[in-house]
This record gives structure tokens, C-alpha cells and sequence, in this order.
């Protein structure tokens, strides 16, 4: 075992397509795991140290990756293999993809291979490779180490019990399906700042909300399917604005969408106002994938004296560097005119006051225009009651919540007056409320 393991090392560092692997900080600990078996001047407490160093770091990893078993570093190493970009990822998802240069395929199974071997390695071979290189000493302390498990759920990529390189083309027709890295691993992100350095975080755990949850709004719905299958299937589409009142489901119907259609390639990127400067950077990162991108903006809208609109403005219409054809703009609002107005504006256009603006007209109508630049506008008014009331007794229904109707009516309508006035957002906490209320009387009662 002590001299497998020194081959193996040796192996792992002739890794050239799957090299990006070696960067993986799990994956970094259990290679110095592996090198203090095969150094003759390491002690014991180095090797204790490394052994407890990988398995808390492999622990704490799995756990945030939400893997099937915690702890198990055939999965861990199997998920770093399909979500860790590499040159065969990369080229992989590449439209007009065919195949890998003779060399390079066989360079892909082999070092899937070892990869595999590595993953099989188990803590108990690791202890004895040590003990049967350096002697017993230590022995009571060695043999309390925790030990990991080194079998491989079935991932549907790599099989139990066979060489990793058979699954070669499995994985290589997983990356043609859903792409590299993390654009394959996720379907949504955020777009977050730390300091001057903006990134890409995936959300582990998107609203599920569904198109087929909706209840009315058909013909607003319709348009935006549409046109979102029309950017899907590679055709012109537009950008949408999507405007109307509080809690008719503006942005849950942008929600929806992504899990609708991401497994026809798209993705949404959620990008506050306040980093709307950092556009060009998220389109560098995306302009070359072969997913369609939603660049989702919610409850959009400026004050007069902000500025960042101008850098929405440049995507929508073009800059020098122009937009890629996989993006589109959707967001929403509550405000018709996205940038604040003043009377002082339109005082501006008959002052006399040396101070004003002399060309105010032009600053009111860039400022009037930013919503025309969007391609539609899709308009989600509030419901009148008896829209209100269907909504209500849809869900309710869906629910499965027993209430006589007229009672259910009643109800509703003493709910949005009290609170939030009309709205599908308004019937959706009211029929939450109805349901807990309910499950509470029939616990009470012991029902």
C-alpha cells in the first residue's frame, strides 16, 4: 500500500486536461495527506495534523454542497469532476463541438482513472500506508482517527465498482447538456459585491414556484412565455418591463420561468439596482456561454439624482462593446416612469432663474424615455374583488381547506381590507393564515 501511494502522488501531478483539479482545497489537503505516507522525515503529529485538516475540510465541504452522504470523498471528488471548470469542460459546451483531439480523449480517461483511484483510497489504507512506513508508533492515536467512506453513490456519471475512465462519455455528454462549472451546477444567481471585486453566487435553493401555480393574469403570462421561448430557441426577443401594482406576481412570474426552462439552457442572474455599474462585468462572464441568460432586476427605479440608469440605458440600447445575443433584460417595477420626476423639472422649462438648467426639456425626457427603452411593457393590475375572490377560492381549493364558500368570501374580504388590499400576494397570506388557523381548531379539538 506504502508504495501504491507513492505512485499515486507521482500520478496526480501528471494530471494536464483535469489539471484545475489540483486547486480544489479538499482535494489539495488529501494530496498532503498522501505525501507524508510516502516522506520518510515526517512525524506523527504531521500526519495527525493533515489527516484531521482533509477530513474536517471534506466534512465542512460536503455539508455545503448538500451531498447525499457527509463525509464521503468518492462524492465529493465525483461532484469536483463535473462542476469544476476545466479545458475539457470549457470546450465541451462549446456550440459545434464534435470531439477532443485523439490525445486529448485519451488523456481524459486516463486521468479520470486515476482520479478514481484516488477516490477508492480508503482512511484505513491511509493509516497503514503510514504505520507501515514509519513503524507503531503512535498507534492508539492513529487508530482513534475518524474514518471517512469511500463509496460513490450512484450520480448517474461515474458507476460503483468500475473505472472512472469508462464514464469518459457520460460526463462528456452531461457537459454538452448543462454546460460547465458553476453555470452547470446552478440555475440561479446573484450578483454580489465584496469590496472593488463583484461575483457570480449560485443559489442553492430557488423559489419553486411554478407557472402552473398562477392563478389569472393569463394574457400577461402569455406574452412573456412567449417571448422567453423565443429568446430560448435562438430567435429576436425582447426586453420586458414588467409594471403594475404591489403583489400581483411580477417577479414570482420571472421565478417561475427559470424552473420552467432550465433544462433548455436558461439561467437568470438577479442583479441589484446599486450594482447596475457593474454590468460590463457580468457580461464578460457570460458572453461566450452557450445557456440564455435573464438579467432580472427587481422593483427597478431611480432618484433624480441617481446616475446608475444610465449604465441600464447602455445595455439596452448598446454600447461600443455590444450586448451578447445570449442576455436579456427583464425587471420590474412599480413605478410607470422608472426615473423620479420633479415639478421643479418642468419649472425648469419657463425659469428664469440663472441656476436652472437651460436644456432642461432634454434631462426630463432622457429621464422619461429610460422605460420606452425596454422592447414591452407587460402591465399586472390589481384585481378587482371578484378576481380577488376567485383567487382565493382557487387556492383554497388546491389547498384542500373545507370552508363553506360564503364563509371563505367573507373572510377574504374582511382580510384585505384589514391588511394589504387586493392582490394574488394579498390571497396567498390570507388562505396561509386560514390554513394554520384551521390545523390549529382541528389539533385542539383532537381531530
Amino acid at each position: 500500500m506504502h508504495d501504491g501511494i507513492k505512485r499515486l502522488v507521482v500520478r496526480l501531478e501528471s494530471l494536464v486536461v483535469l489539471r484545475d483539479l489540483l486547486e480544489d482545497e479538499v482535494i489539495r489537503k488529501f494530496i498532503s495527506l498522501l505525501e507524508t505516507i510516502s516522506g520518510e522525515k515526517d512525524n506523527c503529529r504531521k500526519f495527525v495534523r493533515c489527516y484531521s485538516d482533509f477530513y474536517h475540510c471534506l466534512v465542512l465541504s460536503c455539508l455545503a454542497l448538500k451531498l447525499p452522504e457527509t463525509g464521503s470523498f468518492g462524492d465529493y471528488l465525483a461532484h469536483a469532476v463535473m462542476y469544476r471548470e476545466t479545458p475539457v469542460s470549457q470546450m465541451t459546451e462549446q456550440a459545434g463541438f464534435e470531439s477532443f483531439p485523439e490525445w486529448m480523449e485519451k488523456a481524459l480517461r486516463n486521468e479520470l482513472n486515476i482520479l478514481g483511484e484516488m477516490a477508492a483510497i480508503s482512511s484505513r489504507d491511509i493509516k497503514s500506508g503510514w504505520l507501515d512506513s514509519h513503524g507503531h508508533q503512535s498507534m492508539e492515536i492513529i487508530g482513534n482517527l475518524p474514518e471517512w467512506n469511500t463509496g460513490l453513490k450512484n450520480r448517474g456519471i461515474f458507476k460503483p465498482g468500475k473505472p472512472w475512465g469508462d464514464s469518459a462519455d457520460r460526463l462528456i455528454d452531461f457537459f454538452r447538456q448543462w454546460g460547465s462549472g458553476s453555470f452547470a451546477r446552478y440555475k440561479g444567481f446573484i450578483w454580489e459585491r465584496n469590496g472593488d471585486q463583484g461575483t457570480l453566487r449560485g443559489v442553492d435553493e430557488p423559489d419553486p414556484v411554478r407557472l402552473s401555480d398562477f392563478i389569472g393574469y393569463e394574457q400577461q403570462r402569455k406574452e412573456i412565455i412567449d417571448n422567453t421561448l423565443r429568446f430560448l430557441k435562438g430567435y429576436p426577443a425582447n426586453n420586458l418591463l414588467l409594471y403594475g401594482d404591489r403583489g400581483t406576481g411580477k417577479s414570482s412570474t420571472v421565478k417561475a420561468l427559470l424552473n420552467e426552462y432550465h433544462d433548455k439552457g436558461l439561467r437568470i442572474i438577479e442583479v441589484p439596482k446599486e450594482l447596475l455599474a457593474d454590468f460590463n462585468q457580468i457580461l464578460r462572464i457570460i458572453r461566450n456561454r452557450p445557456h440564455k441568460f435573464i438579467i432580472f432586476i427587481d422593483d427597478l427605479s431611480f432618484s433624480d439624482d441617481e446616475s446608475t440608469y444610465t449604465a441600464l440605458k447602455a445595455v439596452l440600447e448598446g454600447s461600443l462593446e455590444s450586448r451578447p445575443a445570449n442576455i436579456l433584460v427583464y425587471a420590474t417595477t412599480n413605478r410607470r416612469h422608472l426615473v423620479r420626476e420633479r415639478f421643479s423639472d418642468r419649472a425648469g422649462l419657463t425659469s428664469g432663474n440663472a441656476d436652472d438648467e437651460i436644456h432642461a426639456a432634454d434631462t426630463m425626457e432622457e429621464k422619461l424615455s429610460l422605460a420606452d427603452r425596454f422592447g414591452m411593457t407587460i402591465t399586472f393590475t390589481a384585481p378587482d374583488q371578484e378576481e380577488y375572490l376567485k383567487i382565493v377560492e382557487v387556492t383554497a381549493k388546491r389547498r384542500g381547506l373545507s370552508v363553506e364558500r360564503d364563509v371563505l368570501r367573507k373572510k377574504a374580504i374582511q382580510w384585505e381590507m384589514f391588511y394589504n388590499g387586493r392582490s394574488p400576494r394579498t390571497a396567498m397570506q390570507f388562505i396561509n393564515w386560514l390554513e394554520g388557523y384551521l390545523k390549529m381548531m382541528d389539533e385542539s379539538s383532537g381531530g
